[in-house]
């Protein structure tokens, strides 16, 4: 929508309203690319100053992430999460796990008592992928593959509040997985010790599959109360 008509003062904030509401509307999801301060500029009908100081303003609060030589990329769906997350990525890995902990636990009673045939398909669709990849000890993968069970949990949630905390934190969600899978390995070879290994997912999708919301979260609470005694205070 060109805001060439729009008068001088205030059209930093319409820049911003307009880069917000392709934020919020999903046509651009956290992680995309945006266009280029060019194309913007095209599109909207206004100068290339006026963008760019649009796109700073949403970068200090917290939405977008410029990173020189490739490009402006979105960083959270909303301020607020672009605050949690800001808040998250200086915290110790134990808070994040505790804060893993505080979502993931509901999210899995939540997903015994609201889940789809479809959201099942997906869960033992990732569940497949994660033990496959622990097999082949394809740690990359495995991480992949872990993190997507657990986004999955929460999306068979179909609490959007919930799911859209969860992308929130989805950040340092995946970097306490990589973490703490890797934290047990050999440096040599790559490969999860034991502790790491006894980390099993089989009790909570079966219980969800059987709408046990109790079994559910008591299955959740034990994974990250493993992981909780897996890292240092």
């Amino acid at each position: 929508m060109p805001l060439a008509s729009t008068r001088r003062t205030g059209l930093v904030d319409q820049v911003i309203s307009q880069l917000r509401a392709q934020i919020d509307s999903g046509e651009w999801g956290v992680g995309d690319r945006i266009p280029t301060e060019s194309e913007l500029s095209d599109q909207l009908e206004v100068g290339r100053n006026t963008v760019r100081e649009a796109v700073r303003a949403l970068a200090h609060a917290g939405l977008l992430e410029i990173r020189q030589g490739a490009g402006t990329f979105v960083r959270a769906s909303s301020e607020l999460g672009g605050a949690l997350r800001r808040r998250l990525e200086r915290s110790r890995l134990r808070e994040n796990l505790e804060v893993r902990r505080a979502l993931e636990v509901e999210a899995a009673r939540l997903a015994a008592l609201r889940h789809s045939e479809e959201d099942m398909a997906v869960i033992d669709r990732a569940m497949g992928l994660r033990e496959e990849a622990w097999r082949t000890r394809d740690m990359g993968a495995f991480v992949e593959a872990d993190f997507t069970f657990h986004r999955s949990v929460v999306n068979a949630t179909h609490n959007t509040l919930l799911m859209d905390l969860y992308d929130d934190i989805a950040q340092v969600v995946y970097a306490s997985i990589a973490h703490t899978a890797y934290e047990q390995s050999d440096e040599a070879s790559d490969r999860p010790s034991s502790a790491t290994e006894g980390i099993d997912h089989s009790g909570l999708t079966e219980a969800i599959r059987e709408a046990d919301a109790s079994r559910a979260a008591r299955e959740a609470t034990c994974y990250i109360d493993e992981l909780l005694s897996l890292t240092e205070d």
